[in-house]
């Protein structure tokens, strides 16, 4: 597994609904939220269960429990055994997958529409009924153990694993989310109920699906395998991230190329500065080859194959990460290049140019990015838990269209203090 509403009459159910047209939202007894956008021209329906639980709600000795539970839910429930959860969906060319982050645990399904009700059935059992058989556990525990050396022998992947340790220290948020070698020895099936019936809330769960078929079938099906849920409540609160200090750490391994992971914590899902923030972080080092970084180390020295910038936020903090690979002796060249970069964002505002151009590529990539149901579903569902609404891409749009250069260049000369960042290097053996 990878890792403002009025009334409207929908059948017989009395349901709240978006002003906006590009969903649909009802909101079961028990809290469980279900949202909809019903699109033409496909015979494909994308759903998925997505939980506000994820690696962040661990305590220190719970290590990688979520990602344990993620894999676990396949297992086995109370009415299905494994092979029966693996061919349910796979018989009729469907897919089955889930995946855990820092704040989320998700279970999903891509199927022919007309297997809908089938894979509800399915992803609710798994989500809700799982019963976490022992020697299930015992075999899975060693598929994690693998994935975590997989990693591990991915220096390009362990690197960003260890730099949230460095951003975030003593902090669940800085933990793995596959854990360690030890907490993952340690899991038995009463681990997994404690920590599901000490952060299970159902008014934060989100049912999202995307697909041709009526908003009233959707509620129906979702009410058949939900309804039944009982109602929880959870007295879980996250704490915030303790005060940043700028760290820098160096570590051999055997590679061949150096790795560097270098940036610092940066602004929460709900700061208004998040979306222009976006914007910097995607000019510098986002998919686009005429990023600034790609641009500076890549065409025009060659010093990398590629380099990314990522901005991450989270509840109540978030990170800017910048991860490149090189040759050693190219290694401090490459990070003056970028600081340079960074001092040019901090010194001289966009020309209205760059600026037009900034905005235009941004929110060409948006579009692009949901013109897949199935992440526009993923999407939905993550903005409703997060946010408690689904922004309409014109409304991402417009508040695009409203950022001045003279906001960017205070947001950098806010972040891209090279002083305040944080370095990680895994340098070759000699």
């Amino acid at each position: 597994m990878k890792r403002n509403i009025s009334r409207k009459k929908v059948g017989n159910l009395h349901t709240e609904a978006t002003l906006t047209e590009e969903y649909q939202l009802h909101t079961l007894p028990n809290g469980i939220r279900i949202a909809h956008k019903q699109v033409p021209y496909t015979q494909i329906a994308h759903c998925g269960i997505m939980l506000d639980i994820g690696s962040r709600d661990e305590q220190p000795h719970q290590q990688g429990l979520a990602h344990f539970w993620e894999h676990m839910a396949f297992k086995g429930t109370e009415k299905r055994r494994s092979h029966h959860i693996i061919n349910r969906l796979e018989t009729v060319g469907g897919e089955l997958n889930a995946y855990t982050t820092k704040e989320k645990i998700c279970f999903h399904a891509s199927v022919l529409d007309e297997h809908f009700d089938k894979a509800l059935d399915l992803l609710a059992d798994i989500a809700f009924h799982s019963v976490f058989p022992e020697k299930q556990i015992e075999r899975e525990r060693n598929v994690i153990l693998e994935e975590m050396s997989m990693y591990y022998d991915s220096p390009e992947d362990a690197i960003q694993d260890d730099f949230d340790q460095l951003l975030f220290p003593n902090h669940s948020l800085g933990s793995n989310i596959l854990g360690t070698a030890e907490t993952v020895r340690s899991f038995g099936s009463n681990d997994l109920r404690q920590f599901i019936s000490d952060n299970l809330d159902t008014e934060r769960i989100v049912v999202a699906s995307v697909s041709r078929l009526p908003f009233s079938k959707v509620v129906r099906t979702a009410e058949k395998y939900l309804a039944d849920i009982p109602a929880k409540k959870t007295d879980r609160v996250r704490v915030a991230p303790h005060l940043y200090a700028p760290e820098r750490q160096e570590v051999v391994r055997s590679i061949t190329q150096a790795q560097c992971a270098m940036g610092r914590p940066s602004y929460a899902l709900t700061d208004e500065r998040r979306l222009p923030f976006f914007m910097l972080v995607n000019l510098l080092g986002g998919p686009g080859m005429n990023s600034r970084f790609n641009m500076a180390l890549r065409e025009r020295y060659g010093f990398v194959y590629s380099i990314e910038a990522n901005y991450t936020p989270y509840l109540d903090t978030g990170f800017l990460g910048i991860y490149f690979g090189t040759e050693q002796k190219q290694l401090n060249r490459s990070i003056s290049l970028i600081h340079k970069e960074l001092r040019r964002l901090r010194e001289q505002p966009l020309t209205t140019t760059q600026l037009h151009h900034t905005k235009v590529q941004l929110m060409g990539q948006l579009a692009m990015s949901e013109e897949s149901n199935m992440s526009f579903m993923l999407m939905m569902a993550k903005s409703l838990l997060d946010t408690g609404k689904v922004d309409t891409l014109p409304e991402i749009f417009e508040e695009i269209r409203q950022v001045t250069a003279q906001q960017l260049l205070e947001l950098a000369q806010d972040m891209f203090d090279e002083s305040q960042f944080s370095y990680l290097t895994f340098l070759p053996e000699e």
